[in-house]
C-alpha cells in the first residue's frame, strides 16, 4: 500500500497529524479555512440569513 502524502507539503502522512504530516501543516490547512482560501459555494447561506433576519424581526 502507497504511503499517503500530506495535501499541504506532500511528505508522508503521520498517523498523529493525519491527514498531514505535522502539526505546521494542519496549522496552515487550519489558516487557510480561516482565511477563506478555501470555501463551498452555497445557495443555503443566503437562505439561512434570510431566515434569521425574519426570526430578529419576529423577537423584537
Amino acid at each position: 500500500m502507497m504511503a499517503k502524502k500530506c495535501p499541504i507539503c506532500g511528505k508522508e502522512v503521520q498517523k498523529e497529524f493525519a491527514p498531514f504530516c505535522s502539526k505546521r501543516c494542519a496549522d496552515v490547512d487550519l489558516n487557510r479555512w480561516f482565511s477563506e482560501v478555501y470555501s463551498f459555494k452555497s445557495e443555503r447561506v443566503e437562505e439561512e440569513v434570510e431566515d434569521s433576519d425574519s426570526l430578529e424581526e419576529k423577537e423584537e
